[in-house]
């Protein structure tokens, strides 16, 4: 398995070891003691999947008071993955990192608690599972939009298509008093 780092602390891309032969290929998907190892967290308690289709752009979404960190992976298709520091008095405040997940390539991406996270559909079909440190609550979710100037997000699509709740996301600005602290402990 190989960890890379990225230009956002706690933000890291994951390829696992892939073994190949005539019959196709096999890998570990999540392995508790190796990703603990490589510094991910120990528990997750919510698994999530989703199939969206060609242009499809989900995000930006966080939780403030019950922060998600999330192990994403591409199972069919191929997606652009977003993270973004959205902690009111990080360093790196305002940066976002994206990464090409797909079923071809096996990476992942972990982003920890108090990031936002989008992705867009790059394949006709994608199928993104993830793993999750905390459960889901609607009522703590806070949605960025993802065409904010503040952040310059380059999406490698045009027209996206996206859900009625993401139409109406506000910016960073607008939400400032509402997203997340920045803590040590989140890295």
């Amino acid at each position: 398995m190989k960890i890379s780092l990225t230009s956002l602390p706690g933000v890291v891309i994951i390829e696992p070891d892939v073994y190949r032969d005539s019959r196709g290929f096999f890998l570990e998907t999540y392995h508790r003691e190796k990703y603990v190892k490589a510094g991910l967290p120990q528990t997750f308690v919510q698994d999530n999947y989703s199939r969206s289709g060609r242009n499809a752009l989900r995000g930006l979404h966080a939780q403030v008071r019950y922060p998600q960190g999330k192990l994403i992976r591409v199972s069919h298709g191929a997606v652009f993955d977003v993270a973004a520091d959205i902690r009111r008095g990080s360093p790196t405040y305002g940066q976002w990192v994206g990464e090409t997940l797909s079923a071809e390539n096996f990476k992942q991406i972990y982003i920890p608690p108090g990031f936002a996270h989008g992705f867009c559909v790059m394949s006709e079909t994608a199928d993104v599972e993830y793993k999750c440190t905390e459960l889901y609550h609607p009522d703590d979710e806070i949605v960025i939009s993802w065409k904010d100037p503040a952040l310059r997000i380059t999406w490698p699509i045009s027209t996206p298509i996206i859900s009625a709740k993401d139409s109406v996301a506000l910016s960073l600005e607008e939400e400032r008093e509402r997203l997340p602290i920045y803590h040590d402990a989140y890295v």
